[in-house]
C-alpha cells in the first residue's frame, strides 16, 4: 500500500541561520502503524471497573444480596436462614431456617409514588394456596400445613380470639398465592388487586375488564407477534442491502416534496393574508357602526392580519433560503448516493457487520442486568433502621456508603456509552480496512473479527476516553431533567425556560460531541493516534468539507428516516392482516402497538450501523481526495461509484473554469481571435 505523500508547514525560529525552517505536518498512514493509544485512560477505566465490581462484593458481604434473594421480614430477619438479634428491634435474631417464603399481610396495599409495597413481611413456611375468608381458615391453614400467616408472637390455635389479629393477621380475605421462582416472595395469583397500579403505569386502561382483554389478546397473539418481530428484523436487514439501489430515487423524490411543500406553505400563507385583508376591508365599516369600542375592534382585526402578514413574509424568506441551499448544494447529492452505494456494497463483503446490533444489545442487556441487581442489592445493604412512619425494619446505606450509590449510576452511563463506542470502532475499524485495501480480493478473512482484535490490543483507551466526554454531557442534562420534572407546576416560567434550554443546550453539545466521538474513531482507526489527535485531524477534515456534511447529514438521515417508515409501515399493515381475525379491536391494539415499537427499534438499530458505514465512507473519501490526485504514486483508494463522481466533479470545474477564463479576456483579444478564425488560410489542412 502506498504511503500517502508528507506535507510541510513553515514556521518561523529566530536566531538560526534560516529563520524560516519547514516542519512536516503528520502523516495519513492508513492502516500501516499500529500503537497502544490513550494508555492512561485505559488504566482509569480499569480502576473504575474494580470499583463497580467492589461495590457488587460489599453488597455480597454485607448480606444484600442475601436478603434480595431470600427476602426478609418486617425484623430484619432474612429467611431461610439463623440470624442474628439486632440491637433495638424486638423479635430479631429468629433462626427462619424452615421459613422460606416471604408473605405480605396486605400485598395489595402499593405505594404507587414510592413503587413498593407498604405492608408487613413475614418468613411463612408455605405460601396460602387457597383463599382464606376467615380467621378460623387461618387457624387451620396453620395447623395442617404449619405456616402461621400472623407475626410471630401470636400463637396460631388463638388467632379468631385474639384483639390484636386485627393489626397483626392479614387482611380478610386472603387471595391465593403462589411463590416466585427465584425470589421467594409469596405473590397474589390474582392480580386484579394491582388494578390501580396497572391504571397508573397504562394511563388509558380504565377498568379491570380492558386491562384482562388486552392482556388476554396479547397472549393469544403471541406467535404472531414474534413472527412479525422476525418479519421486521429480515426487512431491515434486506433494506441496508438495496438502499443502495434505491437511494436516488428516494433523494430526488425527497427534494420534489420538499420544494412543492414549501411553495405550496408559502403560497397558501399569502392567499389567506390577502383573503383576510379583502374581507377586513370590506367588513370594516359594519364593525364601526355596530361596536361600542370600535377601537378595540380595529386594534384586534389588525393583529390578525399582521399576524399572517409575518407568518407569510417568515415562510417566503425560509422557502428563499432552503432554493438556494439546494441549488448550491445540488452537485453535492450525488456524493450522498454514491456514498449510500458504496456503503451497500460494504454491507456485501462485510455480512457480519449485521450482526453489530444483536452483539451491542445482547451487551447492553447483560451489563444493564447485572447493573440493575446490583442497585437492588445496596437497596437491601446498609444497617437496619427502624422506620418512625410504619415502624418496620429497612436496610439504608449511611455515611461514605450512601455515595456508593452514585458511583453505581455514574458507571450505568459510562459502561453504557463504553459498549456504544466500541461498536462505533469495530464498524469504523471494519470499514477503513475495506476503504483502504486495494484489491478487495485480499481483505482479511474476517474484517469484524481484525477490527475487534485491534480494538481490545489497542484502542480501548481511545474508547474509554471518548465514552467518558459523553458522560460528563450527559449527567449534568439528566439532572437538570430530573430537577425540572421535580418542580413541575412549582417553578415560575422564567425558572421553566432557562432550565429547558439548558436542557436542549446539553442535548445539542451532546451530539455534537457524538458525531465528533465517532469520527475520532474512525480517524484513531486509519493511523492509530490518541483520542485528541484524532479528533482534531477529523475536525479539521469536517470543517474543509461542511458543505458536503450538511448534505449528507440532512438528505442521508432523512433517507433512513423513510427507511424506518417504510420498515414499520409493512410491519403494522401485515400485523392487520394477520390479526385481523380478533373483530375486537382491543383484543390486537396492543400486540401491534408492541409489534410496531419493536420494528422501529430494530430498524433504528440497523440503519445506524448504516449510518456510521455512510460517515466512516465520507471521512475515508475526504482523505482520500486531499492527499491523491489519481496519478502514479498518488492513486486514489476510492469505489467506482465514487471515482465516477470525482471525474464529474472535475469535468464540471473544468467548464467552469473555461467560462470564467473566456468571460475575464479583453474584448479586443476576442475579436481578434475571431478574426483570425475566418481569415482564409488560417485553417489547418
Amino acid at each position: 500500500m502506498s504511503e500517502v505523500r508528507r506535507s510541510t508547514s513553515s514556521f518561523y525560529r529566530p536566531g538560526t541561520r534560516s529563520s524560516w525552517i519547514k516542519r512536516p505536518k503528520r502523516e495519513w498512514k492508513p492502516l500501516e502503524d499500529r500503537n497502544c493509544t490513550d494508555l492512561p485512560w485505559f488504566l482509569l477505566f480499569t480502576l473504575f471497573l474494580v470499583g463497580m465490581c467492589g461495590i457488587c462484593g460489599f453488597t455480597i458481604a454485607t448480606g444484600g444480596a442475601a436478603r434480595l434473594v431470600f427476602g426478609y421480614d418486617s425484623y430484619g430477619n432474612t429467611c431461610g436462614q439463623r440470624n442474628e438479634p439486632i440491637e433495638g428491634v424486638r423479635l430479631s435474631g429468629l433462626d427462619h431456617t424452615d421459613r422460606k417464603f416471604v408473605f405480605f399481610l396486605d400485598p395489595c396495599n402499593i405505594d404507587i409514588i414510592q413503587r413498593k409495597i407498604k405492608s408487613m413481611a413475614l418468613c411463612v413456611s408455605q405460601c396460602p394456596t387457597e383463599e382464606l375468608a376467615t380467621y378460623y381458615d387461618l387457624k387451620k391453614f396453620a395447623m395442617i400445613n404449619g405456616s402461621e400467616l400472623c407475626s410471630y408472637e401470636l400463637p396460631g390455635h388463638k388467632y379468631p380470639s385474639l384483639p390484636e389479629r386485627f393489626e397483626k393477621c392479614p387482611k380478610l380475605p386472603v387471595p391465593q398465592s403462589k411463590a416466585l421462582p427465584v425470589f421467594n416472595r409469596c405473590t397474589p395469583v390474582d392480580i386484579s388487586c394491582y388494578a390501580k397500579f396497572a391504571e397508573a403505569v397504562v394511563t388509558f386502561v380504565s377498568d379491570n375488564s380492558m386491562l384482562n382483554r388486552l392482556i388476554a389478546g396479547v397472549a393469544a397473539s403471541k406467535e404472531i407477534i414474534v413472527g412479525l418481530c422476525l418479519l421486521a428484523l429480515v426487512l431491515s436487514m434486506i433494506l441496508m442491502v438495496i438502499i443502495r439501489y434505491i437511494s436516488a430515487v428516494l433523494v430526488w423524490i425527497l427534494t420534489g416534496l420538499v420544494v412543492l411543500g414549501s411553495l405550496g406553505g408559502t403560497s397558501a400563507l399569502w392567499w389567506l393574508y390577502i383573503d383576510y385583508r379583502m374581507t377586513m376591508n370590506e367588513t370594516m365599516t359594519k364593525d364601526l357602526r355596530k361596536t361600542e369600542e370600535p377601537n378595540g375592534g380595529i386594534k384586534t382585526t389588525k393583529d390578525h392580519s399582521q399576524r399572517l402578514l409575518i407568518y407569510a413574509v417568515s415562510a417566503t424568506v425560509f422557502t428563499g433560503i432552503l432554493l438556494l441551499l439546494m441549488l448550491f448544494m445540488r452537485k453535492r447529492v450525488a456524493l450522498t448516493i454514491a456514498l449510500f452505494h458504496v456503503a451497500g456494497k460494504v454491507f456485501i463483503h462485510l455480512p457480519l457487520l449485521a450482526l453489530q446490533p444483536f452483539c451491542t444489545f445482547l451487551a447492553l442487556s447483560l451489563f444493564w442486568v447485572y447493573w440493575i441487581m446490583v442497585l437492588l442489592f445496596l437497596g437491601t445493604s446498609g444497617n437496619p433502621e427502624k422506620s418512625e412512619e410504619t415502624g418496620l425494619v429497612e436496610f439504608r446505606l449511611r455515611g461514605g456508603l450512601q455515595y456508593m450509590t452514585w458511583y453505581h449510576a455514574v458507571g450505568l452511563i459510562w459502561i453504557s456509552e463504553f459498549i456504544l463506542a466500541c461498536q462505533q470502532m469495530t464498524v469504523a475499524g471494519a470499514v477503513v480496512t475495506y476503504y483502504f485495501t486495494r484489491d478487495k480480493n485480499k481483505l482479511p478473512v474476517t474484517p469484524i473479527l481484525s477490527s475487534v482484535l485491534r480494538l481490545v490490543r489497542y484502542h480501548l483507551g481511545t474508547v474509554a476516553k471518548g465514552s467518558f466526554i459523553i458522560t460528563l454531557v450527559k449527567i449534568p442534562r439528566l439532572i437538570l431533567m430530573y430537577i425540572h420534572n421535580q418542580l413541575k407546576g412549582k417553578e415560575n416560567a422564567c425558572a421553566r425556560c432557562m432550565l429547558k434550554a439548558c436542557i436542549c443546550c446539553l442535548w445539542c453539545l451532546e451530539k455534537c460531541l457524538n458525531y465528533l466521538n465517532q469520527n475520532a474513531y474512525a480517524a484513531t482507526a486509519i493511523n492509530s493516534t490518541s483520542f485528541c489527535t484524532s479528533a482534531r485531524d477529523a475536525f479539521m477534515i469536517l470543517v474543509e468539507n461542511a458543505l458536503r456534511v450538511a448534505t449528507i447529514n440532512t438528505v442521508g438521515d432523512f433517507i433512513l428516516f423513510l427507511g424506518k417508515i417504510l420498515i414499520v409501515a409493512c410491519t403494522a399493515i401485515t400485523g392487520v392482516l394477520a390479526l385481523n381475525y380478533q373483530r375486537d379491536y382491543t383484543e390486537w391494539v396492543l400486540p401491534l402497538i408492541i409489534v410496531c415499537l419493536f420494528a422501529f427499534l430494530v430498524a433504528h438499530c440497523f440503519l445506524s450501523i448504516f449510518e456510521i458505514v455512510v460517515d466512516v465512507l465520507f471521512l475515508c473519501f475526504a482523505i482520500d481526495t486531499k492527499y491523491n490526485n489519481g496519478t502514479h504514486g498518488r492513486e486514489f483508494y476510492m469505489d467506482k461509484a465514487l471515482m465516477e463522481f470525482v471525474e464529474n466533479s472535475r469535468r464540471s470545474m473544468a467548464v467552469e473554469e473555461q467560462g470564467r477564463s473566456k468571460r475575464s479576456r479583453p474584448k479586443e483579444e476576442v475579436e481578434l481571435t475571431e478574426v483570425k478564425a475566418m481569415a482564409p488560410g488560417t485553417s489547418s489542412a
